[in-house]
This record gives C-alpha cells, structure tokens and sequence, in this order.
C-alpha cells in the first residue's frame, strides 16, 4: 500500500515528522517497506524554456537548442532529438551532473555528432514519471514565469511517498483513511470528519435497471449492487493534484472518470467501476453467475473466458467483466464519452479470490474485495465518485439504482478489560482500552466489565474478545509490556518431549540411517491427486487455496514424496530415496489429523547403496526394501516384529499383488506398504516402477519403561541356540507369513526367531497346486542344554502348528 505525505494530511490532522509516522506505522503493525522522497532525486532538475532551435548539420533527426535556465545563466546549448523540441517550449532541463533514474546515467559533457551538449530536455519516462517518452515534457505557456525553478517543488512532486505492508487481515488499511484512522488512534494526529458533499442525488430516476440474477444458494455472491447515471459531461484529464498523486504511487492517469475510481479505490479501499453508457446494450446491467463459453475483453486487452462459479456483470448482450476482478474493454471509457454509468457492489471475498486465481488475475480490485471492503461504504462510495466526476467533468445525475442489501454485518462482541492484563500481562486502565476501541471506530456500550463492543464493518478480521485484546495492545505499544525472566528452576530439568514426540524423533533416526533422505512437501496438494489416494473430500477442501495445485488437504504424504522425486528424475537423478514425517488429514476435525512417517525409493536406492557396482547388476528396488525400512523402524519403536500380523489388503494406490499391511490384531494398522499402483504413477506422471511405505506413528503403542541394567543382564542367556530347517508342503494360496506366526506360537518361550529361507512353486508341485516352504527355526534354551528328546518334542509342536493353521504337512 502506497500514499503521499500530503494525502495522508487530507485525513490526518498532524504535525509529526516523517521519522514519527514511520516509527508510530511499524510499532502497531503496519510495516513501513520503504519511505521514498522523490524531491530529492529531481532535485537538479528546473524548469527551462528553449529560446531557439535549428537543425543539426550533422543529423537530420537532431536539433542544437538554446536553453534558457534562468538565474541569470544565460542560454545553454543542449542537442535534442525529441519531435516537439520547438522554440517557446517549456519544459524540464537537466544539467551536467544530474542523475537520470529513467536512463540510470549521470550527465556529462560529450560531444554529440560535432556539437557538445550542456544538459538534456527530460521526457517523463527519463523522470521516472510515466512510460511516456514520444518527446520532451511540454509544461506549456502556464509555466513560462517559473522558469529556474526547481521542477518537482513547482509540480508538487516532493512529497514523500510512503510504502506499508499489509498483512490479509487488515483490509480497512487498503485505503489511506484507514491507515490515517490507527494513526489517531495512535496518538499521532486527529482524524478529520468525512467531508460534506454536494447535491449527488439527481431528480430524474436512473434509466439503466439493475439486477441480481443468482439462485437462491448463490445469492451472496453479489448481494448488492448500486449505481447511478451521469449525463452530459466532458471526460478529459484530472486535475493536477489526482494525476501527482497516482503517479506519485505507480498509478498513470488515463482520464477524469478512470482516475476518480482509482483514487477513490486507494483513497478508501472501495473499488469502483465506470461503463461508457451509450456502449451498454439495453436498459440492463445484471450481476449473474458466468456461463461455459462466455468471454470477455479485458481492460487489460486479453480476452478472458469465465465459468459457472464466477461472478460476472452483463448487459442483454454478453459479459461486460469479470466482477470485483477486472472490467471490460468494450464499454470502457474513453475522452469521447458523454454519459457514464457508476458502479458500485458488494462481491463475496472468497468467489473474488477463486476467480482471479483461476484467470491469474492481479488487480487493485480484487486485492482489496478479496480482502474484504466495508459493505456499508458501497453507496457512500457511489456518492462520493458522483459528487468527483460531476465537480471534474460536469454533467447531471440521476438517482440512485440500488439491487439488493449489504450483507448482515452485526458483530457485537462481549468483552471485559481485564482481559487485556490477563492476557498480554499489560495492565492498562479500562478507560484507555475503552478509548482505543473507540477511535479505532468500535462501538462500545456498557460499564465496568461488561462491555459490548460493536464491531465496525471494515474490520471483518475481528471475531472474538482476544482480538480486540489485540487491537488495544498494538496501539498502547508493546514497547509497554514489560520483560519478565522466566522462573529460574533447580536442580535438573526434566525432560521435555513427551514419549510420542521421542518417537518421532527415533523414527525421522531410523529412516536417515537407512540411507534414505528427508524431504518436506506442502499440506496442500491438488484434488486430484487427492482422489488417488484415499482423500478429496469436501470437507477438506481448502475455501481460499493459494493455487489450484494446493486446494486440498493431503490424504497421505506420498503425493508430495512422488512429486519430488518426478523433479529429482526430470533433472537426471534415477536412484531415489526420500522419507517424510509429517501430518495428513482424514478429516477436517482435530482427531481426523494423524502422523505418518513416508518413504519413498525408485532406481537401485537400496539401503546398502545405489548405484552400479563392478561386482553385479544393480538390482532394482522392490517391495522388501521397504518392507525392511517398516521393520527397522516398529523394531527401533519397541513393537515386536513377532507379533505383527502381514496381510495383503493394502489400500488401492498400492499394486494389489505386491504390497502389504502391517498390523497389531485385527483392527491396529501400522503401516503399508509395497510397490505403488502403475495406475497411480501414471495419474500423476511418474516414471515406474517405485516402492513405499507408510507407518502410522499415532498407532505405534508407546515404548515401555525400560529394564534396569541387572535384569536385562540377567535375560541373557548363556547357553548356545539351536537352529532346526523344516520344509512344508502347502497349498499355493498360503501366505508364508501364516506358517512363520504358527511355527512361532509353538513355544513362544523357547522358540526365539522363525525366519523363511526358501520357496519352491515348480515341477510337479505346480501341477497340483502346491508349493515348497523351508523355514529355519532358532530356538534357545534359558535354563538347561535341550536333549534329543527336548528338540524332538519340540519339532512335533512346530509340525502339529503348522499343519493346524494352514493345513500343510512335512515334506520328506
């Protein structure tokens, strides 16, 4: 947000100096970006008149003018090149030595083809004061008695322009009034009354009808809309002060009815927008939703096409702008236009922002509707841009057409002083708290602590008690809140992450020591992407996103991991191994926020290594690689492998014959894991094939409290393990995993790792239907060396297992 010193003094009655308003607008939030003295740069430049011209001997497109500078200097030779250099112009003259910040030189002498030049004539866009530079600046005859001047005191463009950063929430500080109001609420001034206008109201009734065409659900949309006819008038330039100040914070003036709504868009963040009556087509204008195969020119020159959530404004004919976004170039106006048409609405934040997001549309409209403009301000500002155009350019009103009312904005908000102590530690007196909120433009009714504040409808960001909290405390100062020291504690601290933030903490360790590396994605990813994955629900659906690829809430962390590792492979690195830990949502309630720990690896991104190695072909990742990354890290947790149960239904982003889910019984799902579906790699454009796994932290039962050092000792046996093979004939449909669980349960004491170390499925066994596996059995004894008869016995409590839960038998 930008404005001039001078324009500031227009609402702000104040004698502070520029370092006292800078200081004051950065302490209660509005951060002064950059202070800017344009008189300082044009310092060297005067006011001149060129006295004579003739042609260049030596170039036909050049001309050595005499200058006069006044001051008694006498007349000055400058070469120009400009098509309106002519004897009796007066212009702007810039010595040897001056700086030109349009051409970022400094003048000096130089010949130019024979004949030296003492200076040059300036065009506007040599001052940096426009893009104009067809010719000179040609102040015309008005000036020619402030010649030797100094250009920018003479034009008024030495006052100060001032660059603040808004943040989202402050949408009454888009216009100057709004800054200059927290000024006095500052103490930095007095904030002068709204000025008194003229006779705006016209006694003829408008002949443009207005109306709002939206279904009943939409209506708010757009719910009011006001406007009013101007005829008869003579559309030519602003005055002076309009066109300084526009330009003054990177505005170009264009025309009276252009720069009034600009003006009156920056002076009191309320946009407005002017139609060329007589380009209308019919008696109608209609705020209305856009239809599939509708477009528009834009004021930008670029045609625009719209949809069925965009709110648009129409006569009978077509769409003439994309509404609270960007007007049309077919009823613009022009110098030539004799009747206008003054528009004046309400548009719903949140519909603006999606519009112009859609059509990467960046205006000074929708900055601020987006935002929030003051829905009671529409017909003051219909009025006041009435009383401008009739005071520049003449012409007679109409009455006023108004469709629709301002949305419902009664916001009173039970509030106690106290609250201000007990919640920033700044005790203040209640009659200053109740005194800011008044000058800040709050309604406040009652007494001691049980006030009732009326919230004023340009300040839309205040919702509760702790906001108003805010708003007094930003303009006491929080220079006022004192330093406290925290409590000094003795002793040693406790510890200070609870047991599942360790947990995450052991988990993001695991995962990097198993070579993979740590990424971090947005939250927000694209619907669709949203869809693959399980997500894509409405409620997750973000009502303001920032882009059309983060509208959603991720479901899962592999998106994100997937786009980045297709980044990673479009710039030529293949073998890939990257890991997250993060929150994904299932919902938009607290406990629908869950923790999963991600990983991700493509290429020969194995935990031992990538690459190509002299010894072998590289293999490929697959789904055991990252299946070992799940088990290293519910090991590294304290979940006991053992007693995890593996079945096949992984959710559907996963290859259905390639993928697993781990879980604790039948309901406690730890983690997925496997090789991604080629489905989904192809959906989002990822080059297969790649494996992942996901590990949901929250349901990892918490670590339990560890032994001490003499019982654990005393837990290790020292007597020797012994390994028995057994081979089993099954069905094919037996899962390995079922026959590991059974030979385990035969003696959970005794028997201490069953692990599978071949598999068999050809020859004959195919043909029948069977298939071959050999687990090895790793028992050990506690107490005493086991006896023949001791390892026959339990061999025949694995065999019985086995053949109980899969129906297999030994193989001979």
């Amino acid at each position: 947000m930008k404005f001039t010193l001078s324009w500031l003094k227009d609402h702000l009655d104040t004698d502070a100096s520029i370092d006292e308003l800078s200081q004051t607008l950065s302490a209660i939030g509005l951060e002064v970006e950059a202070i800017e003295d344009p008189g300082e740069q044009l310092a060297p430049f005067v006011i001149a008149r060129i006295t004579e011209t003739r042609k260049h001997p030596n170039a036909d497109r050049l001309r050595v003018c005499q200058v006069d500078t006044g001051g008694g200097k006498g007349m000055i030779e400058v070469v120009c090149g400009a098509p309106n250099a002519t004897t009796g112009l007066v212009g702007v003259f810039a010595p040897v030595g001056a700086y030109v910040p349009g051409l970022d030189v400094t003048l000096d002498k130089r010949p130019v083809r024979g004949i030296q030049s003492n200076g040059m004539m300036a065009s506007e866009r040599e001052l940096k004061l426009s893009d104009e530079h067809d010719g000179i600046i040609d102040l015309g005859p008005d000036y020619k008695d402030r010649i030797g001047e100094n250009f920018a005191e003479v034009m008024g463009l030495s006052d100060p322009v001032f660059e603040v950063g808004l943040t989202p929430n402050r949408p009454d500080c888009t216009g100057v009034r709004g800054i200059a109001r927290d000024l006095a609420a500052a103490r930095l001034g007095k904030l002068k009354p709204e000025p008194e206008l003229g006779k705006v109201e016209g006694d003829k009734p408008c002949p443009i009808s207005i109306k709002l065409d939206f279904p009943e659900d939409k209506a708010d949309a757009c719910p009011l809309f006001a406007g009013r006819l101007v005829k008869g008038f003579s559309n030519g330039p602003s005055p002076d002060w309009m066109q300084v100040r526009l330009r003054a914070i990177g505005l170009r003036p264009i025309n009276a009815l252009v720069d009034i709504t600009n003006y009156i868009s920056m002076d009191r963040g309320r946009p407005l927008h002017v139609y060329d009556a007589d380009k209308l087509h019919g008696k109608t204008i209609r705020a209305r939703l856009g239809r599939t195969g509708e477009t528009f020119i834009g004021l930008d020159g670029k045609s625009h096409d719209v949809d069925e959530d965009m709110t648009v404004i129409a006569d009978d004919k077509a769409v003439l702008g994309l509404g609270g976004v960007m007007g049309g170039e077919d009823t613009g106006c022009t110098e030539a236009t004799r009747n206008v048409f003054i528009e004046s609405a309400y548009f719903d934040p949140i519909r603006t922002a999606i519009s112009g997001r859609r059509k990467g549309l960046v205006t000074d409209a929708r900055y601020r509707f987006e935002r929030g403009v003051d829905p009671d301000f529409v017909l003051p500002g219909l009025d006041l841009a009435t009383e401008l155009v009739i005071q520049f350019t003449g012409g007679k009103p109409s009455k006023r057409k108004v469709a629709g009312k301002p949305p419902k904005f009664d916001r009173v908000i039970e509030f106690a002083p106290a609250k201000v102590a007990r919640l920033t530690g700044l005790k203040l007196k209640d009659a200053e708290s109740i005194k800011i909120l008044k000058a800040l433009g709050f309604k406040v009714a009652g007494k001691g602590q049980a006030l009732k504040v009326r919230v004023p409808g340009w300040r839309p960001d205040v919702h509760g008690p702790a906001d108003l909290v805010e708003e007094v405390v930003r303009i006491a100062g929080l220079d006022r809140v004192k330093e406290t020291p925290l409590p000094q504690l003795g002793g040693v601290t406790g510890a200070v992450l609870t047991p599942r933030q360790k947990l995450v903490r052991r988990a993001r360790q695991v995962l990097a020591s198993r070579g993979l590396l740590e990424a971090i994605t947005w939250s927000f990813i694209p619907r669709a992407q949203a869809e693959l994955f399980g997500g894509g629900a409405a409620a997750l659906e973000l009502a303001n996103p920032i882009s059309v690829e983060m509208s959603s809430m991720r479901p899962s962390l592999l998106p994100g991991l997937l786009s980045a590792a297709k980044r990673n492979r479009n710039r030529g690195e293949s073998d890939i191994a990257l890991f997250e830990l993060g929150q994904a949502y299932n919902g938009d309630q607290p406990e629908d926020q869950f923790t999963i720990a991600a990983g991700l690896r493509q290429g020969t991104a194995k935990a031992a290594g990538a690459g190509r190695h002299w010894q072998g072909a590289a293999g490929e990742v697959d789904l055991f690689d990252v299946k070992a990354d799940v088990m290293d890290l519910l090991a590294a947790s304290g979940v006991n492998a053992a007693r995890a149960q593996v079945s096949r239904d992984a959710p559907g982003w996963y290859h259905p014959g390639r993928s697993g889910v781990i879980r604790l019984g039948p309901k406690i799902v730890l983690a997925h894991f496997g090789e991604l579906h080629p489905a989904v790699l192809s959906a989002m454009d990822v080059e297969g094939p790649a494996v992942a796994f996901e590990v949901f932290i929250d349901a990892l039962p918490l670590p339990k409290k560890k032994k001490t050092l003499a019982k654990s000792a005393m837990a290790v046996s020292d007597l020797l393990p012994v390994r028995r093979d057994f081979a089993f004939l099954l069905d094919g449909d037996v899962a390995a995993n079922d026959v590991l669980r059974a030979a385990q349960s035969a003696d959970k004491a005794l028997i201490s790792h069953v692990s599978l170390f071949d598999l068999f499925e050809g020859g004959k066994l195919a043909d029948a239907g069977k298939k071959s596996l050999a687990i090895e059995v790793t028992l050990q004894p506690r107490d005493k060396t086991l006896t023949d008869d001791d390892i026959e016995a339990i061999s025949q409590k694995i065999v019985a297992k086995v053949a109980k839960a899969t129906g297999g038998e030994i193989r001979g």
